[in-house]
């Protein structure tokens, strides 16, 4: 690989020719051999935009010649709409805080503008990476903004596709509304209930996991970009906190606020660690979703079968014909990862020291797969899972009218200690709740079956 020689404050350093990034990068480049994975698309776009906003109000400001910020801006504008991505090629666990990333941004910016400026890629003249791609800008403010505005790009897609997913529940709710099924707790047998009700009630706690996650998104957009180092606003142009965070709202579509305190902003990642949590709580709320349509849809000869899922793949390598549910298997694995993503946040959140927080690199990244994974997760499940499951209406019925549990209809007519006594009879004979109730003359079959209806759906008998 032809190279070409760099010089930065350590000395000299080889960076392949044809890279748009320059000596910072390919130092950090081979610094971080960690994971192989490249930075998060919406963490690029993010941090380009960033450099966008801040060459247009330092220009606005007289602090940045206008020929040098219309090149700064030509270049940043590119990544941000999916340019040159290959040229970011640090590791995501890299040196604390992000330096190393914006650094390669600085660089990647400085020769683009520079080539088309006339100069050379890598002499950085006349356009510097630190000096006027950088300008009035820190490590300490921009990444952990970026982090914030490619979390609010990748949250409202999470919370589209919860509610996408809520309305296919919602649909399957209303379909078998009157589909009369046993309730079960503690895996055994209860009072009657609907299927409908059990996948509407899936749908209204999605729809409130995602409001939950949305809520977090008005902390989210408090952003510190404008504190430079520190917060103190060291190197900054006049009002540029306020007016750079203008043009990120124009650039990004979010509604955003300079934080009131843009020292803590870098400090502190609360808000961040409040996303994951509300991210988690989604997590565990599909976790228990899945397993109960994995049990409902157990069998088909020897387990629930109340409802069918969609077939998608053959389920075994050696017994013929078995489809298992591995759409909501992959489910539970994306969501237990989560879980575990999430405590590496918790973690990384309390890691701050002093001014900074520099476990940012990896915080990001975390959370970043977080929503990615769950996003992915979620929309696969909706419409390869969710929206072709179909329900075994005779096999509910036999079950519900075969139910122990159906004796606690009876605790208002005989009392609790009666019907305890019938339910044991039930169950020791084998014989229905039903066929005991006729036989004891307690109540005709005719009118037992409607006080099952009616205790399914909720109605007062």
């Amino acid at each position: 690989m032809k190279t070409r020689i760099e010089n930065d404050s350590l000395g000299e350093y080889a960076v392949p020719e044809t890279a748009w990034y320059g000596i910072q990068t390919a130092r950090a480049r081979d610094n971080f051999p960690i994971s192989g994975r490249r930075p998060d698309r919406d963490f690029i776009i993010a941090h380009a935009r960033i450099k966008v906003a801040a060459a247009l109000v330092n220009a606005r400001a007289g602090w940045l010649a206008q020929d040098f910020a219309a090149a700064i801006v030509r270049a940043a504008s590119a990544i941000a709409e999916g340019q040159h991505h290959e040229q970011f090629v640090v590791d995501r666990f890299q040196a604390g805080a992000g330096t190393s990333h914006n650094m390669n941004t600085n660089e990647v910016i400085a020769n683009l503008a520079n080539v088309e400026l006339g100069g050379i890629r890598g002499r950085y003249t006349p356009i510097h990476p630190n000096d006027h791609v950088n300008m009035g800008q820190s490590t300490n403010d921009t990444i952990p903004t970026a982090i914030r505005l490619a979390t609010l790009a990748k949250l409202s897609r999470l919370v589209a596709a919860v509610h996408d997913m809520a309305r296919a529940f919602t649909q399957l709710g209303q379909q078998e509304i009157d589909t009369v099924k046993s309730g079960r707790t503690h895996l055994q047998d209860a009072v009657p209930t609907t299927l409908g009700r059990e996948f509407s009630a899936y749908a209204w706690t999605l729809a409130r996991c995602a409001r939950r996650i949305q809520d977090t998104a008005t902390d989210l957009s408090d952003i510190g970009l404008g504190g430079s180092a520190v917060g103190t606003g060291l190197n900054t142009a006049p009002h540029y906190a306020k007016q750079v965070c203008t043009e990120l709202e124009r650039l990004t579509g979010e509604r955003l606020r300079p934080a009131a305190d843009l020292a803590a902003q870098m400090q502190s990642m609360a808000d961040l660690g409040q996303v994951s949590a509300s991210v988690r709580g989604l997590a565990l709320e599909l976790t228990r979703i899945a397993n109960d349509l994995r049990l409902l849809a157990s069998g088909p000869r020897t387990g629930f079968a109340e409802i069918t899922l969609p077939p998608v793949q053959p389920g075994s390598s050696i017994m013929p014909g078995k489809i298992n549910p591995v759409m909501l298997e992959m489910l539970n694995q994306v969501c237990y990862q989560i879980l575990g993503q999430d405590a590496a946040i918790a973690a990384m959140v309390q890691a701050g020291q002093l001014e900074l927080n520099v476990m940012m690199p990896a915080l990001g990244s975390a959370l970043f797969d977080m929503f990615d994974w769950l996003t992915q997760a979620v929309i696969a499940v909706t419409h390869k899972c969710i929206a072709g499951i179909t329900c075994d209406r005779a096999r509910c019925q036999a079950y519900a009218h075969d139910s122990v549990g159906l004796a606690t209809l009876l605790n208002r007519a005989i009392g609790y200690s009666a019907a305890a006594r019938l339910a044991q009879e039930s169950e020791s004979s084998g014989r229905p709740i039903s066929a005991l109730v006729r036989e004891q003359g307690l109540m005709d079959e005719a009118a037992f079956a409607e006080l099952v209806a009616k205790a399914a759906r909720g109605v007062e008998p």
